[in-house]
């Protein structure tokens, strides 16, 4: 398993309840998030890699 780092971030109270309404389902806190931040990277990533065939090539003929 690669190293991890802990990272501190605000959030609304309402956010805060939300997840912990899933702690009660099983989730863990950091779990959900770093699935979810995997989950949303990934999609950027494949959007930019699709996005290069779109580019026009300023010396292509």
């Amino acid at each position: 398993m690669p190293k991890l780092v802990r990272i501190v971030i605000q959030l609304p109270i309402e956010l805060k309840e939300q997840l912990d309404a899933l702690k009660q389902q099983g989730y863990t806190t950091s779990g959900f998030i770093r699935a979810m931040l995997e989950r949303e990277l990934a999609k950027m990533e494949d959007q930019s890699v699709n996005a290069l065939p779109l580019i026009k090539r300023v010396n292509s003929r």
